[in-house]
């Protein structure tokens, strides 16, 4: 058992810097700053789950499935950088939103839910925002070196990445549900000024991921 929180906490100390709850909370603040408690709340459930997902399928069969379709991690950081950096230009410059009639808001409203969880619960608060390039390449990284470990028992190994996830995963639940009590103490003004700031954060962001891609790739493959 002491080897289990050995393991548990050594691999809480490596990816929670990573995952980085805390800015995937600003993200969250910025993007539901127009939601409903029970939207946030159910988007909070839908990115926790969605991260543990990511993991497990990172931890389990990240190499096999990049090798399978040939792709490299420089490739995996391009690709979430541009995607990031997608997602930054529009909570930096959003689109006007035309005033719909009471009907049609009547619509919208009932259908906002599904559309919510559909938009932003796996991009970009899951991924790349907390399961990024980063996080994703030490799970592929690590999963190889556990596997020719003899530090620990096979039974530490094999229990202690589901829970690693799961508590990651709980982490982050937490940190969104208390989203609520912020928002009321900052508004709607300050929401929209976090909105606007993180949007430029995430264009800053997926440009250094594209850098950093790039930058493998010249160590990879130097003229």
């Amino acid at each position: 058992m002491i080897e289990l929180l050995q393991v548990i906490g050594l691999g809480l100390v490596v990816l929670l810097p990573l995952a980085n709850p805390l800015t995937t909370l600003a993200l969250f603040l910025g993007l539901t700053g127009n939601m409903n408690k029970q939207q946030r709340d159910r988007i909070a459930y839908m990115t926790s789950l969605n991260v543990f997902i990511i993991m497990i399928v990172a931890y389990y069969a990240g190499q096999v499935v990049m090798n399978t379709f040939g792709i490299s991690i420089p490739g995996l950081r391009i690709a979430g950088g541009l995607i990031v950096a997608f997602i930054g230009f529009r909570m930096l410059f959003p689109a006007p939103k035309p005033i719909p009639s009471a009907a049609l808001a009547k619509e919208l409203a009932e259908e906002q839910t599904e559309d919510i969880d559909t938009n932003i619960a796996f991009v970009p608060l899951a991924m790349p925002s907390t399961a990024g390039p980063g996080t994703i390449a030490m799970i592929i990284s690590s999963a190889s070196a556990v596997r020719q470990s003899d530090d620990f028992a096979p039974w530490v190994l094999t229990i202690a990445p589901p829970l690693i996830f799961l508590i990651v995963g709980l982490i982050l639940w937490v940190s969104l549900l208390c989203s609520g009590s912020i928002m009321r103490v900052m508004g709607k003004g300050g929401i929209d000024a976090i909105s606007r700031m993180m949007g430029f954060l995430l264009v800053c962001m997926g440009v250094q991921f594209i850098i950093n891609g790039i930058l493998e790739i010249i160590k990879t493959y130097p003229v």
